[in-house]
C-alpha cells in the first residue's frame, strides 16, 4: 500500500479514496436529543407507580387475585379494612377465570383529596377480558405513611 504523495510543485496534497464523510444532519427531522416514544412512556409509568393510589391499587391486585398472602399488607391496612380483605381474598375475586391465564393488571388508579390527609381513590382492573373496579380510601397516619382504612370491590354474584 502507497501513501499519498504531495506534490511539492502545487503545494497541493492528492486526492483521497475512501468512504465519504457522513451528512452534517440526519436524513429525517429528529432531534437525537429527546428521548424515543418508548422511553417517554416507561418514564410515565415509573411515575405513575409512586403515586400512592396506584401503588396501593397494585398492592390490593396482588392480594386480590391471589398472588400474595393478605398478610403483607398488615402494615399498610388499618382495621375494618384489612378484616374486609381477609374476607375476599379466599376467593380471589381478580383471577382472571376460565383458559384465560394472563396475570391482571392496574390500567388506571386515580384518586382524589376531600381534605388533608384523605386519599379516596378507585382503580380499574383488567384480568382477563373483563374490567373490574376497585375502591379504597388512604389516610395519611402520624407515623408519616400512607394507610388505607377502606376496600370496596366490584364483587357478583359470579365471583
Amino acid at each position: 500500500m502507497t501513501t499519498p504523495v504531495s506534490d511539492p510543485a502545487s503545494g497541493r496534497q492528492p486526492r483521497r479514496r475512501g468512504p465519504r464523510p457522513a451528512p452534517t444532519r440526519p436524513p429525517t427531522r429528529r432531534d437525537s436529543r429527546r428521548p424515543a416514544d418508548a422511553a417517554l412512556r416507561a418514564a410515565a409509568h415509573r411515575a405513575r407507580q409512586g403515586r400512592p393510589p396506584f401503588w396501593f391499587a397494585h398492592r390490593l391486585l396482588l392480594v386480590l387475585s391471589g398472588q400474595c398472602p393478605v398478610h403483607t399488607l398488615l402494615a399498610h391496612v388499618r382495621g375494618p379494612a384489612y378484616d374486609r380483605l381477609t374476607a375476599l381474598a379466599p376467593s380471589a375475586p381478580l383471577r382472571p377465570r376460565g383458559t384465560d391465564r394472563t396475570a391482571p393488571e392496574v390500567l388506571e388508579a386515580r384518586g382524589t383529596q376531600p381534605r388533608a390527609g384523605v386519599i379516596e381513590a378507585f382503580a380499574r382492573v383488567a384480568t382477563g377480558a373483563r374490567q373490574r373496579a376497585l375502591a379504597f380510601r388512604l389516610e395519611w397516619c402520624p407515623d408519616n405513611r400512607w394507610r388505607c382504612t377502606a376496600v370496596e370491590l366490584d364483587v357478583t354474584a359470579d365471583g
